[in-house]
């Protein structure tokens, strides 16, 4: 749901806005003097006089931003803790300037409290997918000017492409993005009126099985075991441990490791259990009418 600045905020804010540009710039000499102050020596007033020259540019970079629903005042602070954490990993030896290096982590630092609160389910969490939150509105416009409200399949693949991600994910986002976060109790129709409305939790589907299938899948489950354990008794004890090891294990041992402990080759072991199989089927034959139907067989 899209945020909006008061008019004393507003107000608030405009006279930010003059007041750092005001501030005049720094010559590469001096801003790397005052870096260097910071860092060595934790000289505050250099620190303060080397952001302040740059406020203007936590400003320009919050202002692209601004179309996110945001308070711009909340994008300037988020942009001013970005360009504090610029001032304090600076290296002027590098012979890179200031403004430079620093625009990377303010436009971080106010993508990231985009991310954080645009909405109330975590959007972003790959660096893919950062880039096609924040680039997919972009790509629209140049395939279609805004003129159409849902992509095509020819433009999810395009926009795909060009960013390095899943088609699917693309239709995603184009979905949260061109429709807002909406309430599981907001309801059906428009009609506040009406107490017994439905509402959209109710038309959320139930994925647990009814209780009466419960009761039968619990009822054929114990006829299974019963069915299939009557059919291991069928077996001798090297067949039984051979069907247990490699049938009823989460992590079967191979028939290498089988061979081995039992002092045969894997080719037995194979042959072995592949006898132990077609003598548990003709049990399960005799006891059960349909085994392929009662899941018995696959």
């Amino acid at each position: 749901m899209p945020h909006t600045d008061t008019p004393e905020t507003q107000r608030a804010n405009r006279r930010f806005m003059r007041h750092a540009m005001t501030v005049p710039l720094l010559d590469k000499e001096t801003e790397f003097e005052l870096a260097r102050r910071w860092r060595e020596d934790g000289d505050e007033q250099a620190l303060h006089r080397l952001t302040r020259a740059y406020m203007r540019l936590v400003i320009s970079l919050a202002t692209r931003f601004r179309n996110y629903g945001l308070p711009y005042g909340d994008l300037v602070q988020e942009g001013n803790v970005g360009l504090m954490q610029a001032a304090a990993r600076f290296e002027p030896e590098r012979g890179v300037r200031f403004s430079t290096y620093a625009s990377w982590w303010i436009r971080a630092a106010i993508q990231d409290y985009i991310l954080r609160n645009w909405s109330i389910v975590r959007t972003g969490t790959t660096a893919a997918h950062k880039s096609l939150f924040f680039n997919l509105r972009r790509l629209r416009s140049l395939i279609d000017s805004g003129t159409r409200q849902t992509l095509r399949q020819e433009d999810r693949i395009f926009i795909a492409q060009r960013l390095g991600v899943g088609v699917g994910d693309v239709e995603i986002m184009d979905a949260r993005l061109t429709a807002g976060d909406r309430s599981l109790n907001a309801t059906l129709s428009d009609g506040t009126s009406d107490d017994n409305a439905a509402e959209w939790q109710d038309m959320l589907p139930c994925e647990r099985s009814q209780p009466d299938e419960e009761i039968m899948e619990k009822h054929d489950g114990e006829y299974r075991s019963r069915w299939i354990a009557g059919a291991l008794e069928e077996l001798n004890e090297r067949e039984l441990l051979i069907i247990r090891e490699r049938r009823l294990r989460d992590e079967a041992l191979t028939l290498e490791a089988l061979g081995a402990r039992l002092g045969i080759s894997k080719e037995r072991v194979r042959q072995i259990e592949h006898l132990a199989l077609k003598k548990m089927k003709a049990a399960l034959l005799d006891k059960v009418p349909d085994p392929q139907g009662a899941g018995l067989l696959g």
